[in-house]
């Protein structure tokens, strides 16, 4: 594959990820009966909500940012592919406590028996690879 074509799927998945971050959010926190009135920890949640999005804006710098700058320093390109990871860790951790078999995480509220749950499964596992993508084209220097 080449750079440029490297670049550009690194860009749209940067886009998808940022929709995901945003639904998750708005899911977890509604106040009406569904994903977010699942009995979670707190703190697990605000860490995926809140190092997901430093996630998103530290990579969306390092992507944007001159490569003689900070922002564009592999420093940066690693910090933010650690926040990534923290945030792809902490919602597969959130995810296996909600879809545990005849856990009180498992009913799926008012999004539906397969709405909710395939959503939920097609973010996280979704953002899983664009991360692994992430993580092989900042190591082999395609971006």
């Amino acid at each position: 594959m080449s750079t440029e074509v490297t670049e550009r799927v690194v860009y749209v998945l940067t886009a998808l990820a940022a929709v995901v971050v945003v639904v998750t959010r708005l899911r977890l926190g509604r106040d009406r009966r569904g994903a977010g009135r699942l009995q979670m920890g707190r703190g697990l949640v605000d860490v995926h909500t809140v190092v997901g999005v430093l996630a998103l804006a530290s990579w969306v710098a390092f992507l944007v940012a001159p490569e003689d700058s900070f922002l564009g320093s592999s420093t940066f390109g690693i910090i933010s592919l650690a926040c990534w990871w923290v945030t792809v860790v902490a919602g597969l951790m959130l995810l296996a406590r909600w879809r545990r078999p005849r856990g009180r995480h498992a009913d799926p509220g008012d999004d539906g028996p397969w709405w909710g749950p395939a959503l939920s499964v097609l973010g996280h596992i979704g953002l899983l690879g664009g991360v692994c993508f992430f993580t092989w084209a900042y190591l082999f220097s395609r971006i």
